[in-house]
């Protein structure tokens, strides 16, 4: 919208200073002409903008025209600066709205306290992604989102594990992200339950109301499922010895396979470390185990290490064959 728009242009002026037209119109995402003419808009409405050309120009406003916000401290509009926009809050199409709330509480401050933000926000990055993070399909997020406004009933078909499906009319109590991935909690045949979003196949969103009942707490019930899913998690161990170098790669890249893991602190030989490993199942282990190659041994159970030896002499002799086209050189 218009109005909308002149209001930022004020906002980034006051925030941001002199910025030419081109800053103007990259920020807000409209042409050049846009600027001039909302320029001419505001001058008309009584606002102080101005427009100068040349080198050294640009468009600013009257150093008097502003609003300030007191009662913050030097330290809280440090922090304040230091935020950025979340993951789920651009999924869920808030981001603009963020940034918009953002320039508005700036453009109120006191220059001193806002050249102090400014010097934390080019000084100081927050990066909350892991590293090497996967895209997970957000499809369905935002007829949920609806479904939670208007308070209405969803139909909605998810998968199990091993192909299942389950068709189910639900109603929505609330979304969670957490570690880059959506959860969506609802109400369906009188128990509340949290699927995975990237496990929801279709979703649609009905006219049938219902009423959310008081005593439910998103955040209350979420941390009694998050603790209830770990307490009950299931749990295979396997006994490895593993490269120094690995392991600290592993560490650098925060991968999910040393979660729980348990070290021995004492280097063993050529460079090696042990240590206790985590996992859900014997499957999932012998897996992600297999992907390390020779730079991780199993010292036990014992079933696992034979699992793994056979996997891999089928590898070598799958490799081996003489009378494999691929081994011939040429």
């Amino acid at each position: 919208m218009r109005a909308d728009r002149l209001l930022s242009i004020l906002l980034i002026l006051q925030t941001k200073g002199r910025q030419t037209a081109r800053e103007l119109a990259t920020d807000l995402e409209v042409s050049e002409r846009t600027i001039y003419r909302d320029f001419d808009a505001l001058s008309s409405a009584g606002v102080p903008v101005y427009a100068e050309r040349g080198p050294g120009g640009g468009c600013f406003l009257l150093e008097s025209y502003r609003t300030e916000l007191t009662g913050l401290t030097q330290d809280e509009v440090s922090a304040f600066f230091m935020l950025s926009i979340p993951t789920p809050l651009v999924e869920l199409g808030l981001d603009q709205d963020l940034k918009s709330a953002l320039l508005k509480l700036s453009a109120a401050l006191p220059d001193i306290l806002r050249r102090d933000g400014i010097n934390s926000h080019e000084r100081i990055h927050l990066d909350p992604s892991s590293w090497f993070q996967l895209e997970i399909p957000t499809t369905h997020l935002s007829t949920i989102q609806r479904g939670l406004k208007v308070d209405c009933q969803i139909e909605m078909t998810y998968q199990l594990p091993f192909g299942a499906q389950i068709n189910q009319l639900v109603e929505p109590f609330g979304l969670v992200a957490k570690d880059n991935e959506w959860y969506f909690i609802f109400s369906g045949d009188e128990n509340v339950g949290v699927v995975r979003l990237s496990n929801i196949l279709e979703v649609k969103l009905t006219d049938v109301k219902f009423h959310m009942p008081d005593r439910f707490k998103l955040v209350e019930f979420w941390q009694a499922w998050c603790l209830q899913r770990e307490n009950n998690r299931p749990v295979f161990e396997a006994k490895v010895r593993i490269k120094s170098d690995l392991l600290e790669i592993l560490r650098l890249f925060r991968a999910p396979v040393l979660q729980g893991a348990q070290e021995n602190e004492q280097v063993i030989l050529d460079d090696w470390r042990e240590l206790i490993l985590r996992f859900e199942t014997f499957e999932e282990a012998r897996k992600q185990l297999l992907s390390f190659g020779s730079a991780v041994e199993v010292l036990s159970p014992i079933s696992l290490r034979k699992s793994i030896q056979d996997f891999a002499h089928q590898v070598v002799k799958l490799y081996k064959q003489e009378n494999s086209p691929y081994n011939q050189v040429s």
